[in-house]
């Protein structure tokens, strides 16, 4: 015969070991939430005129790339490696417009991306000639292959003709300088 505390005990076990089987996830349930580390990454748009500083990040996934506008008109679209130069072909580009016109110092602005995975992330500046001149930047490249180097994106980047402004501004954030005064 057992007691009452006995049998709440093997109710309380049997509906634990119930209750922790696990489920099935589907595509359209799973979270692309990210936790961020704390960790970002200043690039600056711009210096010597047509170039990002530093053109090659190294990233963790939750980290953030924030780049920072040096004077002129700068922009920051994302490509593949294939097709430098314009913004991808799915529309999933991320771009962030021209909105850091400045004469001097830096933009007031900046913007932002969130890295979601170890992956290369490809991007040009989409304005004038400057991405045929140089003007293109990768975030977490994989160095064990030379063919898929940031060099040799560069030497795809100017045999193309054009530079090709995606037609939205998308997938990232344009926020104050947290760093206006930081003298790059």
């Amino acid at each position: 015969m057992h007691s009452f505390g006995t049998f709440t005990i093997l109710s309380l076990a049997a509906a634990a070991t119930i209750s922790a089987a696990p489920t099935a996830t589907t595509a359209e349930e799973a979270s692309n939430t990210v936790t961020l580390t704390g960790v970002t990454h200043s690039v600056i748009a711009g210096l010597g005129h047509s170039l990002f500083d530093p053109d090659n990040v190294v990233a963790d996934i939750g980290d953030v790339v924030e780049w920072h506008f040096l004077p002129q008109n700068h922009s920051i679209a994302q490509s593949n490696f294939a097709e430098p130069c314009q913004p991808l072909s799915d529309g999933t580009s991320f771009f962030s417009g021209f909105n850091f016109v400045t004469q001097q110092n830096q933009a007031p602005d900046v913007f932002q991306i969130v890295v979601k995975d170890k992956n290369p992330i490809w991007y040009y500046c989409p304005g004038q000639i400057h991405c045929q001149e140089g003007m293109v930047g990768v975030i977490n490249q994989q160095f064990d292959n030379p063919d898929f180097s940031l060099s040799k994106y560069k030497e795809l980047a100017a045999e193309t003709r054009i530079s090709i402004v995606p037609p939205v501004q998308q997938g990232g954030d344009v926020i104050a300088n947290p760093n206006p005064l930081g003298g790059f």
